[in-house]
């Protein structure tokens, strides 16, 4: 498309002036104007109507109005930029909402102390609809539902005081259980609250002091222990049963174990 080239009134800034205040931006309705590298700039002749509403804002006297040849005033081009700027700052406020909204949810979180200062191991209980699943088959191949039925599960993270704790079947597993058997939720997770740690990495003593708290605290029904057949795996067997020793609390107690196969023993 050809340009029109006319000799008219435009705005001229002198950047050795300008001290990048950018009082200009706002007086100039027509976007014709923007700070770039800190200075003042026409960015486009076709958005500068040549009126100069922007040359009593300037502190500096930067700004004047010459007569030269440049590119014709698109009445068009400007409208649609002033719509672009004003998507772009409604875009820009409901950032800023959304980022005021976030910032308020984390003072919240952080005026509730946790057990470990992580948001992600507040307590809570995960709801199934039992009674659903019952009534629609789901074939094989399908994906499975999800059993578990609280957060969070790793023993560390759990705050011994749960209320999900109170009248539970237990399940303490070893890590590499679940990736070792395919049907570790429906046979194990399954209508019991869930615990997991592996007695090779982490601190064998503190696990059997957590045990010994979500026993000493909560009316547990029962233990079930699915462990693999590695010798470390030992570690959560024996913590389970010296925090039930220490404690006097004895619950019926069964014991699984994993093959790396996936198998059961």
């Amino acid at each position: 498309m050809k340009r029109s080239i006319v000799k008219r009134n435009i705005v001229s800034i002198d950047e050795s002036k300008c001290n990048g205040c950018g009082l200009c931006i706002d007086a100039c309705h027509e976007g014709a104007i923007e700070i770039i590298d800190g200075k003042a700039r026409l960015i486009s002749d076709e958005y500068c109507d040549g009126l100069g509403d922007c040359l009593p804002e300037c502190p500096k006297g930067a700004i004047e109005i010459i007569e030269r040849e440049a590119d014709a005033y698109d009445e068009v081009k400007v409208q649609k930029r002033i719509e672009e700027r004003k998507y772009a700052e409604e875009n820009k406020q409901a950032k800023e909402v959304k980022k005021s909204e976030e910032n308020k949810y984390a003072e919240e979180i952080d005026k509730e102390p946790l057990a470990c200062g992580c948001p992600g191991s507040a307590a809570r209980m995960i709801q199934r609809n039992t009674d659903e699943k019952k009534k629609i088959p789901v074939a094989e191949e399908e994906q499975r539902q999800s059993e578990l039925r609280q957060w969070p599960v790793q023993l560390n993270l759990v705050n011994t005081r749960a209320e999900y704790f109170n009248n539970a079947d237990l399940l303490v597993a070893a890590d590499c259980t679940a990736y070792a058997y395919a049907d570790f939720h429906k046979d194990y997770i399954k209508g019991r609250i869930t615990v997991i740690g592996c007695p090779k990495l982490d601190n064998v003593d503190y696990y059997k002091d957590k045990l010994c708290d979500i026993l000493a605290n909560n009316n547990i029904k029962s233990i079930t222990v699915v462990r693999m057949q590695v010798p470390c795996c030992g570690g959560i067997v024996k913590a389970v049963k010296t925090a039930m020793l220490e404690t006097q609390v004895i619950v019926p107690y069964n014991e699984v174990i994993i093959t790396p196969d996936g198998s059961v023993l």
